[in-house]
């Protein structure tokens, strides 16, 4: 019995089948052009490049959004919200060829269009880049050909092509598409389940087939774990001192001076972590220098080494917000780089270059005014793990990241800010970033429930090269209470800071300032990170019962 004979189930089945077959193209096509770009770069993959194409097109407010509420975890979730658009697309595609063949195969042929335009739109492509999508696009193309055969082609009730206008003349063009498309007069079509189930079963093996193959040689042609296991760093020809006694109170709640690696905040807009190996690294000096320089990772190793505490901030940082981390690094100082290549005058603005493409750009004078600028190669005593940096990334003290702190740095080009517009700038982040006086509440945390009696109110506060001189507290809008600051090694790191309150039963808002080096105190009026990072006291809501 064919479908014919359960009246509209006949269509809706159908439909139902032809959004499968759209689906399960799909699948093939991203499994084949993952496996494609193990050949060109993992960058070059469809779904990565129209992530990174989308994260450069991203509007400030929505970037800030993504931030806010999902922290680290943003770009899973762009990845997964491209696979279900992905998906709900290739259902509407797959359900439209159910009738329309030919506008079924050119939203294949379009979807993998947009992934090869958005890989070649990336800073670093080259014109293979677009042959992962190209195969994708071609394999989901014959994919979806096969799984619409059984549609038109059930048992007892063979397909019939479509009636020529003109039996006695050459066909049409039109007439031809339909007759090598599938093209078919639908009304005495069945529908071969069996035949479609098969399909199905291939197409899916197929597509999980390639899928995982791509990802598995793409994992091991570009992991870095070996070379990074090889790095042996060297001692420091300028050591950073002990941390003091007392730097660290080691209250429960309380951010600890040094941040572990595995908890340090990440904030970047590369969906791939690039993985660059020590044998592949190369810097590049130049722009407005006498001399140009290039410098491989054991040319890095071979100068002089400085070890700093310092404390970054991202400049996406909420006030309260966690973006903020203190680690030992282990680098080159970037001055004596400079120097070495003869900076000429009037080259205002350093733009560092990440593998992926990234610029940064960051005041020369800065980098050149004696702070320990540097070229890091080490965290926390090991190398850089791969999503902070490795091989070598930039650490400046007393900017904002998107300044300073560039990732997988590769190139160094001194010239002017009136010239050369990074990054962040042309999105309208201003160019020069000193990091904002902030203080935050680590304990107790919003809402929390205390016993009436001594309550350790404790937190950290930062004004990175200026150093922090107080942090008050005070509860319900009363009088500011001076908090006690725990020890701290440099002005480049954040401070702890305590304060003894005697709670009351009741509901309180406890609220927190600091005041730098320079005599400023943080404002209290909140505003945004958007253009030059976030200002206004932290305040958190507690009940003592």
């Amino acid at each position: 019995m064919t479908d014919d004979a359960h009246g509209t189930s006949q269509p809706r089945g159908r439909f139902a089948a032809g959004a499968v077959a759209g689906l399960l193209a799909a699948g093939v096509a991203l499994g084949m052009a993952q496996l494609a770009a193990v050949v060109v770069d993992g960058q070059a993959a469809p779904v990565i490049a129209v992530g990174s194409a989308f994260i450069d097109a991203t509007p400030v407010w929505l970037k800030d959004f993504a931030i806010r509420t999902f922290g680290t975890n943003d770009k899973p979730v762009l990845i997964g919200s491209i696979f279900v658009v992905l998906a709900l697309l290739a259902c509407v595609t797959g359900a439209l060829s159910v009738r329309r063949p030919v506008a079924g195969y050119a939203g294949v042929a379009a979807l993998g269009g947009v992934g090869a335009v958005a890989a070649l739109s990336r800073p670093t492509a080259s014109a293979v880049w677009a042959i992962p999508s190209v195969v994708g696009a071609v394999a989901g193309l014959g994919a979806l050909a096969v799984l619409l055969r059984p549609l038109w082609a059930g048992p007892g009730s063979a397909p019939e092509r479509t009636t020529r206008r003109d039996p006695t003349g050459p066909p049409s063009w039109t007439e031809r598409v339909s007759g090598y498309l599938g093209g078919v007069d639908r009304k005495g079509a069945g529908f071969d389940r069996r035949a479609f189930l098969v399909s199905s079963i291939g197409a899916a093996a197929v597509g999980a087939a390639a899928g995982g193959a791509g990802r598995a040689a793409l994992a091991k042609r570009f992991d870095v774990t070996a070379s990074r296991e090889a790095v042996r760093l060297p001692a420091p020809a300028s050591p950073a001192g002990p941390v003091p006694s007392g730097a660290d109170l080691e209250l429960p709640g309380l951010s600890r001076f040094r941040t572990p690696t595995n908890d340090f905040y990440r904030v970047d807009t590369a969906l791939v972590v690039p993985q660059v190996s020590t044998q592949d690294w190369r810097l590049r000096v130049h722009g407005m220098v006498d001399h140009e320089l290039e410098l491989t990772f054991d040319d890095l190793l071979q100068r002089r080494m400085i070890e700093r505490d310092v404390t970054l901030t991202c400049v996406s940082n909420e006030v309260g917000g966690e973006y903020v981390g203190s680690a030992r690094w282990l680098g080159a100082p970037l001055a004596d780089l400079l120097r070495e290549a003869g900076v000429h005058g009037d080259a205002d603005q350093l733009v560092s270059r990440s593998q992926d493409g990234m610029t940064i750009g960051t005041p020369t004078a800065v980098v050149m005014d004696g702070r320990d600028a540097m070229l890091a190669v080490g965290m926390n005593g090991k190398p850089l793990p791969a999503v902070h940096g490795f091989p070598v990334r930039m650490v400046v003290p007393g900017l904002y990241g998107y300044v300073s702190a560039t990732k997988w740095v590769v190139d160094l080009e001194l010239t002017t800010f009136a010239r050369t517009r990074p990054y962040w700038v042309k999105r309208g982040w201003v160019a020069k970033a000193p990091i904002k006086t902030m203080s935050r509440i680590d304990t107790p945390r919003p809402l929390a429930r205390l016993k009436p009696g001594t309550v350790a109110v404790a937190g950290v506060a930062w004004a990175q090269h200026r150093g922090v001189r107080g942090v008050e507290v005070r509860v319900d809008g009363g009088p500011w209470a001076h908090a006690r600051l725990a020890a701290s090694p440099s002005v480049d790191t954040w401070v702890q800071w305590v304060w003894e309150w005697a709670a009351e039963p009741g509901n309180h808002t406890l609220e927190v300032r600091a005041t730098d080096r320079s005599g400023a105190t943080q404002p209290e009026k909140r505003t945004q990170p958007f253009p030059s990072g976030a200002t206004g006291w932290h305040s958190t809501v507690v009940t003592v019962a």
